[in-house]
């Protein structure tokens, strides 16, 4: 395995990635179920800013909203109209002094029916503009996403479970898109809605909008306490959504080593105590949202009660028509409904808020340092690298790396070698600049890289990592990685000097074959094979070798060493080696315990001095005669 320094549990991103990862501290980017709520309004305002590219469209949106709210509002008081003139029409043929004017009823109607249509065609344009703006925001939200993570240092993946992140370009992203999608242009609709219906309702009568203005202030106060309980279940639903997913990633990626350590339990206890948590916080925030409804159903009917005996009453005295009884009720209706969405929206927009928030706290997470004033290493570099004075650490408080100094000579073959947390892999990370020295300095022909790209500074090499990384795709494009311009001719080149040119051609579509989501139609060490073949196509001029063939066989490891010698003549090469014995002749061995150079040489110059690394060499062959 690579040899990491902290030794501590991270969680891989797929089975087929690992190496170079840093400590994982258990920090979770997820809220503590027991914190207070957060910044609402600020969230809000983050939101609101973030939005701005879409002013327009949006003020276009709430326009047509609210014109298609106001020609509905109008409907039932003209309707009501055509039921006053049915009922005059009804009682004077009744009385023998007239008759039903159905011409008068029928322009009526029919200029209702056209309110109701312009209204129906005004939200379907409102709804066709308010998918695409949703869409837009959230392909944006995602790519914003998509682009922090490239831009960020590895020491927060150390600590920051990467099913964490994963639950915000998913579960808060689609979070955020149904509330823009569904919620915005409601908020609109049923504000006009409510503000119109009751100019209405004033204008047929003012007693009777008092009396069903009764049903408010109780709306307001239950509205108010079922928030209350129920932010801090919507807020905990999205923190343990985020949980599960890390959690089934984890177990997901690693389920051989799971099953391999009888783990089943575990991992299923830990996933039932996230399921629970989460099923209790969903149903409780469900229940709490759509608790409401039934609970403003029943003033409402308390409020029909109280207008039915009062309009009644009002008829009988002819303060009203029966008409206007009719419209007003109707109004009623449609006055109830958006206080209740609206009491519904403010679930979800405290929902949304935590959503947004979890996002937005990602987004503005600390990057790796600016690098747009640094300027590109040059294309000549030779190769010589130098370590001088390096300290480091994961941790400010605990420096593992003390006053590390090394000079690599053009084309050397540095073998670096010790035990396990001797801080062997760190020097190539801090190398590759994954991680900034606390002090002192690399240099590369006598240039500070971090003066430089880092872009640049990586291209420069090349990586063959004990821990394989392939990706979904052709044996081909995995191969095409190190050189994303090669032609098909160079990299069965590079496949053949790796010795990978004949198992590939025996699979199903060579080259073509897609390499699956579990990468379980090929071997570990034909895994490897690709993974050199891949660094041998990007030919670099430096090379970092983390004991590349301890996945293959031995008479492939023997074909597999010529070719990387072949391959490393004339470059400057890093080879973290495990296997003393493959790299008895390197140019130079720097051998490191605890953070700490403690013998350089070469392996002769190192097995007649006696010291750490003739003990450590010994002892492997000891062990190997001894097995």
């Amino acid at each position: 395995m690579s040899d990491n320094t902290h030794n501590k549990s991270t969680t891989n991103t797929s089975y087929r990635s690992g190496g170079f990862r840093g400590p994982g501290s258990g920090r979770h980017m997820g809220m503590g179920s027991g914190e207070k709520a957060n910044d609402f309004k600020g969230t809000m305002g983050k939101l609101v800013t973030y939005l701005g590219s879409y002013k327009a469209a949006i003020i276009l949106i709430l326009i047509v909203a609210a014109g298609s709210t106001v020609f509905s509002i109008l409907g039932p008081k003209i309707l009501g109209k055509a039921t006053t003139k049915l009922f005059e029409g009804v009682m004077a043929k009744l009385s023998g002094t007239g008759s039903i004017d159905f011409p008068a009823i029928k322009h009526i109607l029919l200029f209702v029916l056209g309110l109701y249509l312009i209204s129906a065609l005004l939200s379907y344009i409102q709804g066709w503009i308010m998918s695409g703006v949703a869409v837009k925001i959230t392909y944006r939200f995602r790519k914003d996403i998509a682009e922090k993570i490239n831009r960020m240092p590895l020491s927060y993946f150390d600590g920051t479970s990467h099913g964490e992140v994963l639950s915000r370009i998913t579960n808060d992203v689609d979070t955020v898109n149904r509330t823009l999608s569904q919620s915005l242009s409601q908020i609109v609709t049923s504000l006009v809605m409510v503000v119109g219906v009751l100019v209405m309702m004033f204008s047929i009568n003012w007693i009777m909008t008092l009396v069903s203005l009764i049903i408010i202030p109780l709306s307001m106060v239950l509205v108010r306490i079922i928030i209350k309980q129920s932010q801090k279940y919507f807020k905990q639903q999205q923190e343990y959504i985020g949980h599960i997913n890390g959690h089934v990633e984890e177990m997901y990626g690693g389920h051989i080593v799971m099953k391999s350590f009888n783990g089943e339990k575990n991992s299923i206890d830990t996933f039932k105590k996230y399921n629970d948590t989460l099923f209790s916080a969903g149903w409780k925030s469900l229940f709490l949202s759509r608790i409401m409804m039934p609970m403003m159903t029943i003033l409402g009917n308390i409020s029909y009660v109280a207008i039915s005996i009062l309009g009644g009453w009002l008829t009988i005295k002819k303060t009203i028509t029966i008409g206007d009884i009719q419209a007003f009720i109707q109004y009623v209706r449609s006055f109830t409904q958006p206080l209740t969405q609206l009491a519904n929206i403010s679930n979800i927009l405290q929902q949304t808020a935590a959503a947004a928030e979890r996002v937005f706290t990602f987004l503005e997470e600390k990057e790796h340092l600016d690098e747009s004033g640094k300027e590109d290493l040059p294309a000549d570099i030779s190769g010589m690298v130098e370590f001088r004075n390096v300290h480091f650490g994961y941790t400010k408080d605990k420096i593992i790396i003390n006053n590390f100094s090394a000079k690599a000579e053009k084309g050397n073959k540095i073998a670096i070698v010790g035990p396990t947390g001797a801080g062997k892999t760190t020097m190539v990370k801090l190398l590759m600049r994954f991680y900034e020295l606390h002090s002192g300095s690399i240099l590369i022909d006598g240039l500070n890289i971090s003066s430089y790209t880092r872009s640049s500074l990586r291209k420069l090499f090349a990586m063959v990592l004990q821990d394989t990384w392939l990706f979904n795709g052709t044996i081909m494009e995995n191969i095409r990685y190190g050189k994303p311009d090669a032609s098909d001719e160079e990299v069965i080149a590079a496949a053949k000097t790796a010795h990978a040119h004949h198992f590939i051609m025996a699979l199903p579509g060579g080259y073509d074959m897609v390499i699956n989501e579990e990468a379980n139609n090929i071997s570990q060490g034909e895994m490897q094979l690709l993974t050199i073949a891949r660094a041998i196509l990007a030919n670099p001029k430096m090379l970092i070798l983390d004991e590349a063939t301890s996945s293959v066989d031995t008479l492939t490891e023997i074909h597999i060493q010529k070719a990387m010698d072949s391959l490393m003549a004339g470059r400057t090469s890093f080879v973290i080696a495990h296997r003393l014995s493959t790299i008895r002749d390197a140019d130079l061995i720097l051998v490191m315990n605890n953070g700490d150079i403690i013998e350089q040489g070469s392996h002769k110059e190192l097995l007649e001095r006696k010291g750490f690394y003739a003990e450590l060499y010994n002892s492997q062959f000891e062990y190997t005669e001894t097995a």
